[in-house]
């Protein structure tokens, strides 16, 4: 699909402990970038913030996407506030950015490397969020070392809290 798909929307809350702020994808917009469970897109709000994401089903034939805090003050938007939405397929091959340091360090750790492909398509992302919610590449690399080493003392199963505990001894 070349050309994006364009509409108007409004920030919503669900008002839930699971889901907040939103806007509301028409069935008639998402309809061409749902293909069997992949529903990932790149979304860009207002012309201004673009980020990947998944079109999550609302329950009544309609679609949300999640708009959090840091991209609601970026853009001043709030409860109510209209929205310019652009979607487009998001073809890339973990629905979020591979992080240089990690990606160099896949490279070089054979066995990193299969336990991260082995992991499901969701985990890999957490973990790529992970890596790359920083901004210093020192940071980055040591997330990185700490997930591989994570991944090969837990046979490629993540446990959180011995994880979170892995990074916080790393930082």
């Amino acid at each position: 699909m070349s050309e994006p798909t364009v509409f108007t929307s409004v920030i919503e809350n669900f008002n839930s402990n699971l889901w907040g702020f939103h806007v509301v994808v028409p069935l008639e917009q998402a309809a061409p970038f749902l293909q069997g469970s992949d529903r990932r897109v790149v979304c860009t709000l207002n012309d201004a913030a673009e980020f990947q994401c998944a079109l999550m089903p609302r329950g009544d034939g309609a679609f949300f996407i999640n708009v959090n805090k840091k991209l609601r003050d970026k853009l001043k938007l709030d409860l109510g506030s209209s929205v310019r939405i652009s979607l487009r397929k998001d073809d890339s091959d973990y629905g979020l950015p591979m992080p240089e340091e990690f990606q160099e360090l896949l490279l070089i750790d054979d066995e990193g490397n299969q336990l991260f492909h082995a992991l499901t398509p969701g985990k890999q992302r957490t973990l790529l969020y992970i890596v790359g919610n920083v901004k210093s590449s020192e940071k980055r690399l040591n997330r990185a070392l700490a997930i591989v080493d994570h991944l090969k003392i837990t046979r490629g199963k993540i446990n959180f809290r011995m994880l979170n505990e892995a990074l916080r001894s790393r930082q």
